[in-house]
């Protein structure tokens, strides 16, 4: 690289200088490295309609030769908010955050969040190769020296207890199950109360005294429903129970928190630190399940995770792509409160289009690998191209900036 040196040098200044707090270079991109292109790719063998979980991929190109790569989003908000990446400083995360979520007016929803979190991602990953260090090192250091997990859909042994004894054998710090169903599409919720309890019994037994064990209601119950389950199972100790009801209405759980004494999960389905933050501040959950990228990216979580520090919330992620689970490796990792990283069945599994090591995996656990940035070597002729954002947005779209050249909204 060019200059690297000095390149490397005006870099960490910056970087040190914002985490002073002491004016930084980058406020006015001094580096010359610059953002010139974003790819955007389809995995193979993978379509859910799903927006949130999505598994596309993106890559940011720069100036320098260096590139970046995240995990989510669709079409139309990848190429959105890639627009308004071209020609900026990949340095400036915040800024750039601020810039994709706000610039167009109206608060990014939960599918754009998704895409935004993908390309922040990215950034993260080309400030970590840049520097020559693991993202993890730059949001503070490692925390613990590896991240438990806890499984769902482990591959069943024959009966629950088989499952939940072999899945603790296999080193998970928990088996996650969810509630009955009655083999078709449909749910009887009060005959499902039952038969969920009865279940769970077998569970908790072959978890044993040395596993733990939680529980996925799905938000396939009503209010009263949900209450009922809850109490029934608080005897058997659940680690978690997960998603009590719809999640529209967060500030229900105001109400659910006087109703029943099980340990509450929730964040699943939601997206942005405004979604969760009265739950965590209020004191009404015990576990976060947001997760990466549905958040909107490492800059997100990050500032999710101060507030469950602030309020004593662990973090329990939900499972989302490979590429976002090795990203979750840093982001967690970093984390000084109880956390745990679901894992989809008995470890993650080989994808064609990554490098063997993308996550390393041991008797239930997820360990860092220490290559820079996330960890992550995307192999581009395993993947299908999509499109390719070089340009920057064709509409010059009203925006408005604060005397010291942070943004704020027109």
């Amino acid at each position: 690289m060019k200059n690297r040196r000095e390149f490397l040098r005006k870099s960490l200044l910056g970087a040190g200088a914002m985490y002073l707090g002491l004016p930084s270079i980058l406020a006015e991109s001094k580096s010359d490295l610059r953002i010139t292109k974003v790819s955007h790719f389809k995995p193979p063998d993978y379509d859910k309609a799903t927006f949130n979980q999505a598994r596309d991929i993106v890559l940011i190109e720069t100036n320098q030769g260096i590139s970046g790569v995240g995990e989510g989003g669709s079409a139309e908000m990848i190429s959105q908010c890639a627009e308004l990446l071209i020609g900026e400083d990949p340095f400036r995360t915040d800024y750039l955050w601020q810039k994709m979520y706000r610039y167009y007016f109206y608060p990014a929803g939960r599918e754009k969040l998704h895409a935004i979190g993908a390309l922040d991602m990215a950034l993260w990953d080309i400030r970590g190769k840049v520097l020559n260090v693991p993202v993890y090192d730059l949001l503070g250091g490692l925390s613990r020296n590896y991240i438990p997990c806890y499984s769902t859909a482990f591959p069943s042994q024959g009966s629950a207890r088989e499952t939940a004894a072999a899945c603790i054998d296999a080193g998970f710090y928990a088996y996650r199950v969810s509630t009955a169903d009655g083999g078709d599409e449909t749910f009887d919720a009060f005959k499902m109360i039952e038969k969920t309890y009865e279940f769970c019994e077998e569970v908790k037994e072959g978890v044993g005294e040395n596993g733990h064990w939680a529980i996925d209601l799905h938000t396939r119950f009503d209010t009263q429903e949900a209450v009922t389950l809850c109490n029934l199972l608080e005897p058997l100790n659940p680690l978690f129970v997960e998603d009590l009801i719809r999640s529209e209405n967060p500030g229900i759980y105001s109400m659910l928190r006087q109703k029943v004494n099980v340990p509450i999960a929730v964040g699943e389905q939601f997206g942005d630190k405004w979604d969760i933050n009265e739950l965590i501040e209020d004191h009404l959950i015990d576990f976060s399940r947001v997760t990466l990228p549905n958040c909107g990216g490492i800059t997100e979580f990050i500032k999710i995770s101060a507030l469950c520090e602030t309020h004593y919330v662990s973090w329990v992620p939900h499972f989302t792509g490979p590429i976002s689970t090795a990203a979750l490796t840093h982001t967690v990792g970093t984390f000084s409160g109880f956390a745990m990283t679901e894992i989809l069945s008995d470890g993650p599994q080989k994808i064609d289009y990554l490098n063997d090591d993308y996550v390393v995996f041991k008797n239930g656990k997820l360990y860092q690998n220490e290559r820079p940035g996330i960890g992550v070597e995307l192999l581009t002729d395993k993947v299908t191209l999509i499109n390719e954002i070089t340009q920057g947005p064709k509409v010059d779209h009203p925006k408005y900036y604060r005397p010291d050249g942070s943004i704020t909204n027109w």
